[in-house]
């Protein structure tokens, strides 16, 4: 490797900064977050890059440089237009050997600076040795969704306590174990989510046992909505929370992509969920949540959509609370929301609709039975979920009560995904209009004037993954 990554402890040291334009201010910044006190050299600067400086007690020097500036410095970093001027700089600082880094040029630098991913006190640092600071960046950006943003909480906690274990652990192997095997459990989870101080009495619990019989491992169910479809909308917690689960339960509408991000050991439980044809029955699946759990295992229980909004969420976590299972609600992204987006519908618009209502068109005994009379206001939008099999009912009870027969409407069908279909038209057409096609599941039905923004805002697959007016 050209360069070692190294980290550098800068409090308090002086650090030559020879330039004062924008890529002076970026490396000021990290410095200045080191605690470096910093010295500004350079004929004109930007102002804010000197108040940066100032701030952190250095001073600023509108002047040409000096060999005598690099006196007393720990680091210099040479920003300057001048490339002569640059590589004279370098050669001084390597004739004294001083760390020098000349910005752009790798071969004249005695050290780089990594791009970060901040999480402090936890930080992670990519170079590629100046070979190519667009793929660095590439990388960063990755790192920055994959990397939780509470993970620099979870080292503050592990560090404040890492004096307290090693007294009681003064073995390297035996300490190293024990934190592997807290990690692995609830302690990271109950810090993440701001429960410290139950965190550490867990850890203290398991202190106090490490001589005697360990305590049994304890379960916890992960509520966690998977998204309408399209799997690059699950949430960075819920992906975080799916590869920590020992069992996955899932339902017929989350993508495979998303089941797929499971570790390979997790056991994975189909529970079906389609209409009127469950693989398995409400009260079972509530079952097997705290059968799991109840074995000291971490569960996931993957729902599309969000699993508060139609999702018997509730349902299912009523059983949890009840058996004395900890448990996390991760929403995703709701159908309503993510179908729409990918239709081209605005839900709200300053000119079509102050406000939305979400709607269960799911038919009981036969019927949609709903407050009708509550659903006809014009500068409202509707959305129905799980409203296919009750469209007809559902359009002529609008008009039944007031809402006007030429209202734009939606059937989104297979929402977010490759197949998406959007089938617009009327509250008097759109029943007839698909009587005898094939709509697959799952479907969303979107009522009102914003519907007519569709064929200006459609964007996603091919013709926007629209089918002509119906």
């Amino acid at each position: 490797m050209d360069f070692l990554p190294l980290g550098l402890k800068l409090t308090g040291q002086t650090v030559v900064i020879v330039g004062g334009g924008d890529t002076a201010l970026r490396k000021a910044g990290l410095l200045h977050r080191s605690g470096a006190v910093m010295r500004l050299i350079a004929p004109q600067w930007r102002t804010d890059l000197c108040a940066l400086v100032e701030q952190g007690g250095g001073v600023c020097q509108q002047r040409l440089y000096q060999e005598g500036d690099l006196d007393q410095a720990r680091l210099v970093v040479a920003c300057t237009d001048d490339e002569a001027l640059n590589q004279r700089i370098a050669e001084q600082c390597h004739a004294r050997g001083l760390p020098v880094n000349v910005v752009g040029r790798p071969e004249l630098s005695s050290f780089v600076f990594p791009a970060l991913v901040d999480r402090n006190p936890l930080f992670v640092a990519i170079t590629s040795s100046g070979a190519s600071p667009v793929l660095v960046r590439r990388l960063r950006d990755q790192l920055e969704g994959w990397l939780p943003a509470r993970w620099g909480r979870l080292a503050t906690f592990l560090g404040r306590l890492r004096e307290s274990v090693a007294a009681r652990l003064p073995g390297r192997r035996q300490r190293e174990a024990f934190w592997e095997t807290q990690l692995d459990g609830p302690l990271m989870e109950q810090v993440l989510s701001g429960h410290e101080s139950e965190a550490e009495q867990s850890l203290e619990h398991a202190l106090a046992n490490i001589d005697g019989n360990p305590p049994a491992a304890r379960g916890e169910v992960y509520l966690v909505g998977a998204g309408p479809g399209d799997p690059d909308l699950l949430t960075f917690r819920g992906h975080h929370l799916l590869t920590k689960a020992d069992v996955v339960l899932y339902d017929r509408l989350v993508a495979p992509e998303i089941v797929a991000l499971a570790r390979a050991d997790a056991e994975k439980v189909y529970v079906g969920k389609a209409r009127d044809q469950h693989a398995l029955p409400q009260g079972e699946i509530n079952d097997l949540l705290v059968h799991y759990a109840g074995q000291g295992k971490r569960v996931c229980r993957l729902k599309g959509g969000d699993p508060f909004i139609f999702g018997r969420g509730g349902e299912e976590l009523e059983k949890v609370v009840a058996a004395g299972i900890d448990f996390q609600v991760v929403p995703g992204v709701t159908a309503a929301a993510g179908c729409a987006a990918y239709a081209g519908i605005p839900l709200t618009h300053r000119d079509h609709a102050q406000s939305v209502r979400f709607v269960t068109g799911h038919r009981r005994d036969g019927s949609v039975d709903l407050d009708w009379p509550n659903l006809v206001a014009e500068q409202e939008t509707l959305v129905f979920y799980m409203g296919l099999v009750g469209l007809k009912e559902i359009c002529d009870q609008l008009m039944a009560h007031g809402r006007s027969p030429d209202t734009p409407i939606a059937l989104v069908s297979r929402g977010t995904t490759d197949a998406q279909e959007v089938i617009t038209g009327q509250l008097d057409s759109l029943p007839a209009a698909i009587e005898g096609r094939t709509v697959h599941a799952p479907t969303l039905i979107i009522v009102g004037s914003v519907v007519s923004l569709h064929p200006r805002y459609r964007w996603f697959g091919e013709a926007g993954g629209s089918t002509p007016d119906a």
